[in-house]
């Protein structure tokens, strides 16, 4: 994989990180509370809403993060989704 993943679809990310992660899809769908069909639409549309990235980051265990040049980042989190 390239570093970070440049160039690369993002279902295509999203997999690596479960792959890394050890995570089934199966297990995702669930913790989306969806249907392992819905999860399947999702990848195949490669649409997905943000909440959807930070569910997922938590899922594996990963971090949401906006980088900048500079190396400030900022994180999203499962907090952030709650306080909507």
């Amino acid at each position: 994989m390239q570093e970070g993943g440049k160039g690369m679809p993002i279902t295509d990310k999203i997999k690596a990180a479960m792959a890394v992660s050890g995570k089934e899809n199966k297990d995702l769908a669930q913790y989306l509370n969806i249907t392992k069909q819905a999860l399947s639409n999702k990848f195949n549309r490669g649409s997905y809403s943000v909440e959807d990235l930070i569910k997922i980051a938590d899922f594996t265990g990963a971090m949401l993060n906006l980088e900048f040049e500079d190396r400030t980042k900022i994180t999203f989190s499962l907090d952030d989704i709650r306080q909507q």
